[in-house]
């Protein structure tokens, strides 16, 4: 099964939708951790609502959903962008342990909130903040789309260690296209009797055909996804000059270099005491490369 995502739509009607399966890059996340099942899991659905905003929200940048938490599960965050790259991290509070292997989302992060970022290329950077007030990943998301695009919005999660995916419907303000006032009630109450192990283990046609061969959807060419990190060593050399100067150079004259880790992909960037001085003479100045 294919690692895509593929939009469709109900003809004559306002409801739109996108469906969305995991395999490869799913585990190119996990292979690069060591996170207990009930996380994986998490994490998996995680991808695959980062997958489906993405493409929902047509932005030309990045958008990234990070989910906070207060509980054992303090920060899970996954990003995408327009080429079809995800990633994705979770962090278990220090000295925590888990309720159990099956713990559902309220047990693993407690009260929190989510903060979907959306960062175009060009243009401002937009936060949108919901507090996690319900019991599942898609509740919360499904909250935030009411509160923040004021656009009814449902979606259905999946993840099992192995696979991942999701399927979102969404009806749009333009009431004049749509020709069937019942269209909306009528798609979700259908996708309300989707079943995880279909998500996870059907191809999406079929999926689609079982939920609605009685309606006329209209299916677009998938598009591939797969695992990508956006770190580089200009960007690594970014986030240490927010260190601030003094605190460079305590570090330098501590360690004689200075070693980071993306904790997204695990790449290791080293920087010697030369390159550090580079980087404060000029901070705009591309980060030294090492030949």
């Amino acid at each position: 099964m294919s690692d895509q995502i593929q939009r469709f739509m109900f003809d004559h009607t306002n409801v739109r939708g996108e469906i969305v399966t995991l395999s490869t890059a799913y585990h190119e996340v996990l292979s690069r951790h060591a996170y207990p099942g009930a996380v994986n899991e998490l994490l998996g659905e995680l991808l695959a609502a980062v997958a489906l905003l993405t493409d929902t929200v047509k932005l030309d940048g990045t958008l990234s959903i990070e989910v906070r938490g207060q509980g054992v599960l303090s920060l899970l965050m996954a990003e995408s962008n327009p080429g079809g790259e995800l990633r994705a991290i979770a962090r278990i509070a220090e000295d925590s342990h888990l309720p159990s292997e099956q713990a559902s989302f309220r047990e693993l992060v407690g009260e929190g909130q989510i903060v979907i970022t959306l960062d175009p290329k060009d243009g401002n950077r937009y936060q949108g903040i919901v507090a996690l007030d319900h019991e599942t990943l898609s509740g919360c998301l499904e909250a935030y789309f009411s509160q923040s695009e004021q656009l009814p919005t449902r979606l259905w999660l999946a993840a099992d260690g192995e696979r991942a995916g999701g399927l979102l419907l969404q009806r749009l303000p333009e009431e004049s296209q749509n020709q069937d006032v019942d269209a909306w009630e009528r798609s979700v109450h259908l996708a309300e009797t989707i079943k995880p192990e279909e998500i996870l283990g059907l191809e999406q046609r079929e999926v689609l055909y079982r939920l609605y061969h009685e309606e006329t959807v209209r299916v677009f060419e998938p598009k591939a996804l797969r695992f990508g990190c956006t770190c580089s060593r200009e960007r690594m050399a970014g986030a240490l000059l927010t260190l601030g100067a003094d605190e460079l150079r305590d570090i330098l004259q501590e360690q004689g270099a200075i070693d980071t880790q993306c904790h997204f992909c695990h790449t290791k960037y080293h920087y010697t005491a030369v390159d550090i001085e580079a980087m404060l003479d000029d901070p705009e100045a591309p980060a030294p490369v090492i030949h």
